[in-house]
Parts: structure tokens; C-alpha cells; sequence
């Protein structure tokens, strides 16, 4: 397209990436222990191939001579840096460009953002840090997979943040399915509208002997105290939360909100999508104000709603890095909303509503908690009153329009007593009760998990990443199920026999999310100028050829002692120590309700890997933590 002294025209996704391995030498296209790891002296580059026509044409236009200088107008991020940096570099472009960096598409947005063009060059850290992921992937991804597959004999996909994901899904299945509940009791006494309890008592008989203790005796009101709470407004959308509670209220996938949120992006609706920021700048809030009135006025979910909104307390520039918190746009004035698919619509609605209870006014409740002694005995219950409903009013409007309604917490009202009022006669009774396992990941409780993956291994004040970027954690589940390992059951995602396989046989340097979060953490800092990305790829390099060095090809076997007369065959002594690690935690392991799995000793290479293969890959193996401690 041309216009006004400009050629427009645009990349879709990634037109180079970095090449094959067999690119570097014809012998790396057959998979081999012996030549790895594989580590390029100089990278190369290679257009896609069914995207060869578009980059022939951006090439083309690079070299025009009317052509003197360009503008990166790619998304307002690091990918986006990244997939305008490979095309420039790729057709030898020297020509000075330089960058608008937005993060709406709104045409108000667009022409500021063109009357304050910046240089190019002062995004160089910002493409050093991408072109260091993407090395970083290439490398343990290429190293990784080649190692493991050559290893097991079976294909065994390895990624710098899509296994230790997976390694979190494996965990947390079992912990469920070593899981064994415990019965407990709970002991209720009260008179009237007034109920309190003894919780988890152990046993049954004890239960019972504590509430015939207490049957029709007296009880007195040992403590009571009354107090006002205050629940704080919620923030402003960044792109990972916007992602969970979309999975939470409606079921969708972290791919699907992203999708549905660059469709409303791309349709000048919402603000650039691929955001960790839930704050907005201070020069935005007339905006922010024009847009909650748009907001009430056109969704409408909230027609009639008023409130008095406090921009303050979603501004901190601070907090504002590349791009601002997800806002709905102007654009939604001039827009028939129930002309959009309803999938487009509910997620308006959601960012309408935070937008609303961000802004709105304090939920605050009087709660209550009252001790009853009886019999020696001290039985607890607990009741609020809201004071202010505030931003909770909005929630609940937009709740109430759900087809599935979220259990909330009820409202308990107690009645009037003071401290030292005494119940006569008070009735007692024992109810059963069970623990609960944990609760499968859902795609909302997995993206949050990824989102704070590490952070204890971090000082206080060190900014925390997590696996992944907001714009890459819903590619990453979704590879994890397109390629086998995870699968969806409702809203749940469980990691399937491969996937619990494969965490099995992988090192720590490779499962460990604490490990990935710090190599995210310092990819930031590249990007700020705070790290330097030759000594972030350099530690990348070493980390590979260690892992290479530690695991040769089935050598060196040598056995594991699990029990008495109990044998297990393992190829190498630090493959050794992961499985002695994981006969000790056996909940990483596979279903241990099957039956155990047959275990071998030999010191043959070649019947090693036949045993270990059958051991770890036939459908009826299991390793199963057996009597004993586990010892070389």
C-alpha cells in the first residue's frame, strides 16, 4: 500500500528464524550422541518456507531506492522486535529506521504515535534480549531432545520453558494419586441461631465423647470480638490475568483469550493485549475517565451503572514498563457491541467490569468471631455483615449474568450476644468429614503457577518473571497438549503417561521452573542493560554440554538396590541419582495403584537399554517405591 510518501506493507508471524542444525552440517540431520552438543560458532538465519514470497517483497522494498528510511511499526514488544530485526538483517538492509512504539490502534493513537517516532537504536537491548531467548531455545531444545531421544530410543520433545510446565503438571498429578484422605470429625454446639465448632477431631470415639460431654450443659460466650475489614479494588488487567479469570467465568483456553483479545486489538476495542502490567500513566487518566462513562453506556451489562471512579489507584508510572494495563478503547462509543460474536462480548464485558472494580470504591464488612466455651471445651464460628459493598457490586452484576454461578463464600449473620452470656441447655453434635488431594490445574491455576515459578528463589527486591512472558504462556500449554503430553478433561489439564514419562526421565537442570524463571529474570535485565547476553548464552552453552557429559549413551550401567532381592537397572550414575531422587518422591512417578514394574541388574549396555525402555515405555510398567529406603 503507498500514500502520503509511505510504502506500508507487513510480516505475518516469524518470515526468518534461526536454521535447522542440519543447516550447519549435512551429518546433523541424522541424530547422533557422538555430535553432540551441537553449538553454532556463527548462527544462521533461513526464511520460512511457506513465508519465502512475503519476505521477497519486504526485501524488495527495503532496497527501493525511493526507499530511504524505514519504520518498525511490528508489535510494541520483544517478539515483535525480533521478527522486524530478522527481516532487516536477512535482506542486508543498512537503511536507519526507526521505531513507533504503541499500544492501541486506535487512529488518535496512531498519528501520536507517529509525531514521536524514536530512534531504532534505542531498542537494540530489547532485540538483544529476544535473540537471546530464541538462541537460548534453539540450543536446549535442539541438545536437549537430540540427547534424550538418542538415550531412550523414543522421541522425547525437551523445551527450555514448555518441561519444566510440564514437570509442574506431573507433580501436582501425583500428589493427587499418592493422595490418601484421612476421616476426621467436627463437633458442632449451639442453641438457637447461634452454632459453633471443634474442628478435625481425630477420632470418631473422641468426637462422640466430646459432645455428650456438652449435650444440654451450659455454654458461655468466652471471647468476642467484632471488627471492620476493608477488601481492597482489584487491579487492572495484564494479559496473564485477564487469561485466567477468562478460563475461570467462561472456560476458554489461554489460547483463546489471547486470539479473542488481538481480534478486539486489531478491531481498535482493547489496548495492545501482550502486557505484564496492570497500572495505566498518570497522563492517561482523562482518558481512563472518558472511557469508564463509554463503558456504562455501551456494555449493556452495566447500562445504569454510576460511579464516582478513582484513577489514582490504578496509576503508577513506575509500574508501567512497555505497555500499560489492557483498557477498553474510545473506539467502543462507535460500536454496535451486540453486532460482535459473543465470545468478542464476554470479553469486553470482563474488561469492562475490572475497569469498574478497579476504579470503584472499598468493600468493607463488620465480622464477628465468637467463642463458646463449654465443658472445657472452646467451639469457634465466625459471621460478617457488609458495611459497603463498593467494587463487589459491580462483580456480583457481572457474575449474576453467568450461566454457571460461582460459589461465593455465604454471608453469615450472627445473632446479638455479648461476652460472658451464658446458653443453657446447649444441643451437641458429631459430623464426618474427609482431607481433600489437591486440585488438578486448570488452566487458570496453571498460568498463575507459571506466572510466580521461582519467585522463591529470588531476593525480595528482585523483580520476578516466571515461566514464560504473557505472550508466550498460552503457546506453551498449548504445544504441551498438541504434542501428547498434556490433555484437557474439563477444564482441567493432566499430564498424560508420556508426559509423566518423560518428567520421569529428565535431569533437575532441565524440570527445575526455578531454574527457567532465573533465565527469564536475566533475560529481562539484557533488556534493560543490567546483563550481558554473551554471558547469558555462555552459561546456556555450559549448562547443555554438561548435561551432555552426564548422560552418556547407556554406559556404565550400574544397579540400584530397592528392597530386599530387588534390583533396578540404570544406564549412568547421574541418570542413577534422578531415578534414587524420584523412587524417593514417588509421586512424581507413574499410577502406582498398577502393578510393580519387573527390575533388572545387568551391566551390558545393549540389554540396558532394552530393559530400561521396557521398564519405562511398555503400557504395565510402573516404578513403584518399594519397603526399604532406596541405596546403591
Amino acid at each position: 500500500m503507498e500514500g502520503g510518501n509511505y510504502i506500508v506493507s507487513w510480516c505475518f508471524g516469524h518470515l526468518v528464524e534461526l536454521a535447522d542444525a542440519s543447516s550447519y552440517d549435512e551429518r546433523y540431520a541424522k541424530w547422533r550422541y557422538d555430535d553432540l552438543p551441537i553449538v553454532p560458532e556463527s548462527w544462521m538465519f533461513e526464511v520460512t518456507k511457506d513465508k519465502a514470497q512475503q519476505f521477497k517483497v519486504l526485501s524488495a522494498l527495503m532496497k527501493d531506492k525511493r526507499v530511504t528510511e524505514l519504520v518498525c511499526a511490528t508489535d510494541a514488544g520483544r517478539e515483535g522486535e525480533l521478527i522486524f530485526r530478522l527481516v532487516y538483517n536477512k535482506a542486508g538492509c543498512t537503511k536507519p529506521f526507526k521505531r513507533l512504539w504503541i499500544s492501541s490502534l486506535e487512529d488518535s493513537a496512531i498519528r501520536e504515535g507517529f509525531n514521536h517516532l524514536r530512534d531504532g537504536k534505542e531498542y537494540d537491548r530489547l532485540y538483544e534480549a529476544a535473540l537471546s531467548r530464541s538462541k537460548a531455545d534453539w540450543i536446549v531444545g535442539i541438545n536437549g531432545t537430540r540427547l534424550f531421544t538418542t538415550l531412550y530410543h523414543k522421541k522425547l520433545v525437551v523445551g527450555r520453558v514448555q518441561t519444566p510446565t510440564l514437570a509442574m503438571l506431573v507433580e501436582r498429578d501425583g500428589k493427587i494419586s499418592m493422595f490418601q484422605k484421612e476421616k476426621y470429625f467436627n463437633v458442632h454446639v449451639g442453641k438457637g441461631d447461634l452454632t459453633a465448632d471443634l474442628e478435625k477431631v481425630k477420632t470418631e470415639e473422641e468426637a462422640k465423647r466430646i459432645a455428650a460431654a456438652c449435650e444440654k450443659k451450659q455454654a458461655v460466650v468466652s471471647s468476642l470480638k467484632r471488627e471492620t475489614k476493608t477488601v481492597n479494588p482489584p487491579k487492572l488487567y495484564d494479559l496473564t490475568t485477564l487469561q485466567r479469570e477468562a478460563n475461570r467465568y467462561y472456560g476458554f483456553t489461554a489460547q483463546q483469550t489471547l486470539d479473542l483479545v488481538q481480534t478486539l486489538y486489531e478491531k481498535k476495542l482493547l489496548t495492545y493485549p501482550r502486557t505484564d502490567s496492570q497500572f495505566i500513566t498518570d497522563d492517561m487518566e482523562d482518558t481512563a475517565r472518558q472511557v469508564i462513562s463509554i463503558v456504562c453506556r455501551q456494555l449493556p451489562l452495566f447500562s445504569g451503572v454510576s460511579i464516582t471512579p478513582d484513577i489514582a489507584r490504578v496509576t503508577d508510572n513506575s509500574k508501567v514498563t512497555d505497555h500499560h494495563a489492557i483498557l477498553p478503547t474510545v473506539q467502543l462509543e462507535k460500536q454496535d457491541v451486540s453486532a460482535l460474536p459473543q465470545s468478542e462480548q464476554k470479553i469486553l464485558n470482563l474488561v469492562g467490569m475490572r475497569l469498574l472494580c478497579a476504579t470503584g470504591e472499598k468493600h468493607t464488612y463488620a465480622e464477628t468471631q465468637i467463642s463458646l466455651s463449654c465443658e472445657g471445651y472452646e467451639f469457634k464460628t465466625k459471621g460478617k455483615t457488609v458495611v459497603q459493598n463498593g467494587w463487589k457490586a459491580i462483580e456480583e452484576l457481572f457474575k449474576s449474568s453467568l450461566k454457571t454461578k460461582e460459589k461465593d463464600d455465604p454471608m453469615k449473620s450472627l445473632p446479638e450476644v455479648h461476652e460472658g452470656d451464658v446458653l443453657d441447655g446447649v444441643s451437641a453434635s458429631v459430623t464426618e468429614h474427609f482431607t481433600t488431594p489437591p486440585k488438578q490445574y486448570t488452566e487458570d491455576t496453571l498460568l498463575s503457577a507459571m506466572e510466580t515459578a521461582g519467585n522463591d528463589q529470588f531476593d525480595d527486591d528482585t523483580e520476578k518473571k516466571g515461566l514464560g512472558t504473557p505472550a508466550t504462556r498460552a503457546g506453551i500449554i498449548e504445544k504441551l497438549v498438541k504434542s501428547g503430553f498434556a490433555e484437557r478433561k474439563g477444564k482441567s489439564l493432566i499430564p498424560t503417561k508420556d508426559g509423566c514419562n518423560l518428567v520421569c526421565v529428565l535431569p533437575e537442570q532441565i524440570t527445575s521452573p526455578a531454574m527457567t524463571a532465573e533465565w527469564e529474570n536475566t533475560l529481562m535485565e539484557i533488556e534493560r542493560g543490567n546483563a550481558d547476553a554473551d554471558a547469558f548464552l555462555s552459561g546456556i552453552v555450559r549448562m547443555t554440554g554438561d548435561l551432555v557429559k552426564a548422560y552418556p549413551f547407556l554406559s556404565d550401567a550400574i544397579c540400584l538396590t530397592a528392597g530386599p532381592g530387588i534390583r533396578l537397572i540404570d544406564p549412568a550414575p547421574a541418570v542413577a541419582r534422578q531415578l534414587k531422587r524420584r523412587l524417593d518422591e514417588p509421586g512424581l512417578l507413574n499410577d502406582t495403584k498398577k502393578a510393580p514394574a519387573r527390575i533388572f541388574c545387568t551391566t551390558d549396555a545393549n540389554e540396558a537399554r532394552e530393559r530400561i525402555l521396557r521398564l519405562l515405555w511398555t503400557d504395565n510398567a510402573v516404578l513403584q517405591k518399594l519397603d526399604g529406603s532406596v541405596r546403591p
